[in-house]
């Protein structure tokens, strides 16, 4: 394709927002954001693309359509930011806790979080989606993941 051909980059009306805790070691921070991207990539029918197909004609599964900023910030920050978060009804929230890491399977991952009350969660990471206005106030004060 040339760039004649490209398509114009799609200006989206929803961000979407991974937020780590600091001082993970690097397999948690890519374990953490795979899980909770898999959360916003369901929370919504239009935010997963179409497949890909590669130029021998392979198909591959389709991703998430919009990009994925990546942050960091610390544990008063991610509370302050799921609290913010789930008190609105327009932004999709996926949580992950400390407590996961000790897991093995979706149900032990769901006990894990209904055992604690939400003030509680001991949180590493937390994945928004929603109004860009409202994600950007949410998320203030996070620094880019470095």
């Amino acid at each position: 394709m040339t760039d004649a051909e490209t398509p114009a980059a799609p200006s989206f009306d929803t961000k979407v927002v991974v937020v780590l805790a600091d001082g993970l070691a690097a397999w948690q921070e890519l374990n953490v954001t795979a899980f909770v991207a898999s959360g916003i990539a369901t929370s919504a029918p239009d935010l997963v693309g179409e497949p890909y197909r590669d130029a021998d004609g392979t198909v591959y599964l389709p991703m998430l359509r919009q990009p994925v900023m990546v942050l960091t910030a610390d544990s008063a920050m991610l509370a302050g930011m799921r609290r913010k978060a789930a008190a609105r009804d327009d932004i999709a929230l996926a949580v992950y806790t400390r407590e996961l890491f000790g897991t093995s399977h979706d149900a032990a991952n769901r006990a894990a979080v209904a055992a604690v009350a939400a003030a509680d969660l001991d949180l590493v990471g937390i994945a928004l989606r929603g109004p860009r206005n409202a994600v950007d106030r949410i998320v203030k004060g996070a620094a880019f993941h470095a």
